[in-house]
């Protein structure tokens, strides 16, 4: 969220996410296709003679979100946004670990989702579950220092070799990839209780500060 404390720890300073600060977060260049699934859950009580079972309800719940969508890179700007997004996803699938870090032992932080408009998708707190990029092969890869394009067919040997031989940061980004984020929204006991039904289906819980019911 924004002026909270993750926020200055993650992005204060930070070069390699300077291009995701201003929108404290990553998103996709094109827009993502999205796999979204709710469910309610039943026992079904087998009744002596009898056709059809009875269903008990057990509870409901939203389940994963699959969110996969094409990141193009064309120029050293997109190559930046590229790194820089594969890098905050890496740090968020990692929890608090280190000597000199004041969070350390908490697990990974949950994020806000937001899209499609405040009835879809407006600051849905998840965890991030999992991440695939692919690193495609036969395609233009992009310095995000240099704007300049290295054949595919050249090897990443001799890229690197290349890369030393000029002082170029050797970070490249594909001119065209896959990212998948598997997300699971999750929710406080405290949030859970100002839950109601009525406010729900009235659309005044999903765009509320910090709730994002779904």
């Amino acid at each position: 969220p924004e002026k909270s404390t993750l926020e200055n720890y993650f992005f204060n300073g930070n070069e390699i996410l300077a291009p995701l600060y201003a929108n404290k977060g990553i998103f996709w260049p094109l827009t993502p296709s999205m796999v979204i699934q709710h469910s309610a859950s039943y026992n079904a009580l087998a009744q002596t003679h009898n056709n059809y079972p009875f269903q008990a309800y057990q509870n409901s719940q939203v389940d994963q979100i699959n969110i996969i969508g094409e990141f193009p890179v064309q120029n050293q700007q997109d190559a930046r946004h590229w790194v820089a997004t594969i890098k905050f996803l890496r740090t968020i699938t990692k929890m608090f670990f280190g000597q000199e870090d004041n969070f350390k032992g908490n697990p990974p932080p949950i994020l806000h989702l937001s899209g499609y408009g405040q009835h879809m998708f407006e600051k849905v707190p998840v965890i991030v579950n999992t991440f695939n990029v692919e690193l495609r092969s036969g395609i233009d890869y992009i310095s995000t220092t240099q704007d300049s394009v290295y054949s595919a067919t050249i090897p990443p040997s001799e890229r690197l070799k290349l890369d030393a031989d000029n002082n170029i940061d050797p970070t490249w980004a594909p001119s065209l990839s896959n990212i998948s984020v598997l997300v699971t929204p999750v929710y406080s006991r405290d949030t859970i209780k100002r839950f109601s039904l009525q406010k729900f289906a009235n659309g005044e819980l999903d765009k509320q500060e910090g709730i994002g019911f779904i």
